[in-house]
């Protein structure tokens, strides 16, 4: 790859240009006109679904471009073994710790205690609607789910698991070529990784627009009234995420030296238009690039990421358990010990296998009461009007979870560049095109690129360009 050199130093940006400004103000403006045109709001829910849609097109090509160039250079099975070993293992043990936190916030603040609701009085009817009559599927039926009927199946249908799994199988039987593999193939997928991330800027310019329309449409629906119906649930479930995310925060800065606050600084933007939209996989492709260029090797980045989508939902596991105290409280039901540990038991599972399934909140929570039988499942129908507003909680406490979970991966088997991680996360060294993964190649890629990585730029002028034995030319800026 040619050699860029820096001739400039690039201006500060300015402040109305920053995309985290832009999507502050499109959130702060979509509360407004939710709060004051409720009516109208309801017309702005396309703007939200279409900018979360342009996104999810790039999503199966990235994870598979991510996944085929981190494991061909890993080289190793047993290597990629230990990855998906760790990362498993580290995502069960937060689980575990995210639905006692909810059992434990509600038995200590009792949401639903005085409510004395009859479940036979609810409209079951909008739940019914909501969970279109699917349901969480058995183990035998999970793994099947993984394997494609078709390669373009699992593309076409976004489905990530089985993406990741033909990624993987790829990758695998690219590295066992080693040397012997022409390099041309792997130039065009380290070329292709670079458009899919261009075409991410490119979407991302849409993503004020996007959380805009998405949080007028939620207000204007699920606004003031909800709220304080459910204040006390609403109050402990965020309050639950806060306790979660500071010891979360605590032992990954012990285990890794990571500074989780200078990360959420770091990817300010990716979390605030998570919270815009009300979903973490609209910035999933940047959530990918930044832990990549913060020193996490690609093939932990590849892996991790879209296999927590599925297996690693902390927001959502300290939901459902506090969602089932709230329910059994507000029916008048008192649980014992013996079946507070069968909700976790359950919830382990079910929880895992909530990716895909229409309100997969919804239909774990039905599981569990019928599962336990302490409470009819029609109860579930309470949470119609306060489920929307857990969303916040859950996509920030879901996509802080599995950057925490990577930097923790990688660190477990020395695939953390920390030296990198700090200059980067401190902002003493920026990469010099945010779009250009392989400009910033970790331990043992160094043939990715000819140089470190530089300061930003702004102005092409400012480059000096060197050609190729082969006469093209770098225009990367």
């Amino acid at each position: 790859m040619s050699e860029v050199e820096i001739a400039a130093k690039p201006k500060k940006q300015r402040w109305y240009r920053s995309l985290f400004v832009q999507v502050l103000i499109g959130i702060a403006l979509g509360i407004a006109t939710g709060i004051l045109f409720p009516e109208f709001s309801h017309h702005l829910a396309p703007l939200g679904e279409g900018f979360i849609k342009l996104i999810k097109m790039v999503v199966a090509p990235l994870i598979f471009l991510v996944i085929v160039t981190g494991i061909a250079k890993v080289g190793s099975m047993k290597a990629l073994g230990q990855i998906g070993a760790k990362a498993l293992l580290w995502f069960m043990g937060a689980t575990i710790c995210a639905l006692g936190l909810g059992l434990l916030v509600g038995n200590l603040v009792q949401p639903g205690s005085g409510l004395n609701i009859d479940p036979a009085t609810l409209d079951t009817s909008a739940l019914d609607e909501k969970t279109q009559g699917g349901h969480m599927p058995g183990g035998v039926e999970f793994v099947m789910h993984i394997i494609p009927t078709s390669v373009f199946d699992a593309f076409a249908t976004n489905s990530l698991l089985q993406v990741l799994l033909f990624s993987i199988l790829f990758g695998v039987a690219l590295a066992s070529y080693s040397e012997s593999a022409p390099p041309v193939l792997m130039d065009v997928i380290d070329q292709s990784l670079h458009v899919i991330f261009r075409i991410v800027g490119y979407i991302m310019y849409l993503a004020p627009l996007g959380a805009f329309g998405a949080m007028a449409y939620t207000v204007g629906n699920y606004g003031a009234g909800s709220l304080k119906s459910f204040g006390i649930l609403v109050l402990a479930a965020y309050g639950a995420a806060l306790v979660f995310i500071v010891v979360l925060a605590t032992v990954v800065r012990l285990l890794t030296g990571v500074n989780p606050w200078k990360f959420v600084k770091y990817c300010r933007e990716e979390f605030m238009l998570a919270l815009g939209t009300g979903s973490s996989e609209a910035v999933m492709p940047r959530i990918i690039k930044k832990l990549d260029n913060a020193g996490c090797d690609r093939a932990v980045v590849g892996l991790v990421i879209p296999t927590g989508y599925s297996f690693n939902l902390d927001g959502a596991a300290i939901y459902l358990s506090l969602a089932m105290m709230f329910l059994a409280q507000a029916v008048g039901v008192d649980l014992g010990f013996g079946e507070q540990l069968a909700i976790m038991g359950i919830l382990i599972l079910s929880s895992k296998g909530m990716a895909g399934v229409p309100g997969s909140a919804f239909v774990a929570l039905s599981a569990t009461a019928a599962a336990i039988g302490a409470f009819p499942v029609a109860a579930v129908a309470l949470l119609l009007g306060a489920d929307r507003l857990m969303d916040s909680m859950r996509v920030f406490t879901n996509l802080f979870g599995n950057c925490m979970a990577t930097f923790v991966v990688a660190n477990w088997e020395g695939l953390l560049d920390k030296d990198k991680m700090r200059a980067v996360l401190d902002g003493t060294v920026t990469p010099d095109d945010p779009d250009d993964v392989v400009a910033h190649p970790h331990p043992g890629h160094e043939h990715l690129a000819t140089t470190p990585a530089q300061p930003a730029i702004e102005k092409p002028e400012a480059l000096t360009v060197n050609r190729t034995p082969e006469g093209t030319v770098n225009h990367h800026a």
